[in-house]
């Protein structure tokens, strides 16, 4: 089975990505090794929520890409390759096929490092591996993509789930061959 966007990484950044894609009708499937940093975080800053635990923020947004159809499994992405069909991403346990890779590992560039995309020293506090991306997010391999603080931004959730949306919509622009913008009308 082939995927048009695999995205590495549940977080704020990865799970933003993941339901953009999902939504656009882009079969999406997301790798989780649950190892996000938001899970210990409390958050009264992210905009539209008053106050909201990390995990909760993770889960509601994890089944906020769920319900539009975007496929969860549990696992520790170790490699990225060329496959027959586009790119391939292993775990440890299996391999799965996609057109686009979205890298959103957060503050861990073990798998950036792995697959051999370009990176450079990190700009935030305490982030020592950064990838190395042009303006639209793309990395050093075509097809792979980066989101959120593995791609340089800060690591407030607010601005790492608004950059995965942007990267998506990226994606999903070149996936359609058109600008992609996706606007809901409030029903009357």
């Amino acid at each position: 089975m082939s995927y048009d966007v695999i995205i590495v990484g549940a977080g704020p950044a990865g799970a933003s990505a993941a339901l953009f894609t999902a939504k656009a009708g882009k079969k999406t499937l997301v790798i989780d090794s649950d190892q996000s940093v938001t899970r210990r975080a409390w958050i009264e800053n992210h905009y539209g929520v008053a106050e909201i635990t990390g995990p909760d923020l993770v889960d509601t947004g994890k089944k906020q890409a769920a319900k539009f159809g975007a496929e969860f499994v549990q696992g520790k992405a170790t490699g990225i390759g060329k496959s027959d069909n586009g790119l391939s991403v292993t775990t440890d346990e299996a391999s799965y096929e996609g057109t686009h890779v979205i890298v959103a590992t957060g503050m861990f560039a073990d798998l950036a490092e792995a697959a051999g995309l370009a990176t450079k020293p990190g700009t935030e506090p305490r982030i020592k591996t950064i990838l190395d991306l042009d303006a639209a997010g793309q990395a050093s391999i075509p097809g792979v993509w980066g989101a959120g603080t593995i791609a340089g931004v800060s690591m407030h959730t607010i601005i790492t789930a608004g950059d995965g949306a942007r990267v998506a919509i990226n994606v999903i622009s070149e996936l359609n061959g058109a600008r992609y913008v996706d606007h809901d009308v409030l029903k009357a």
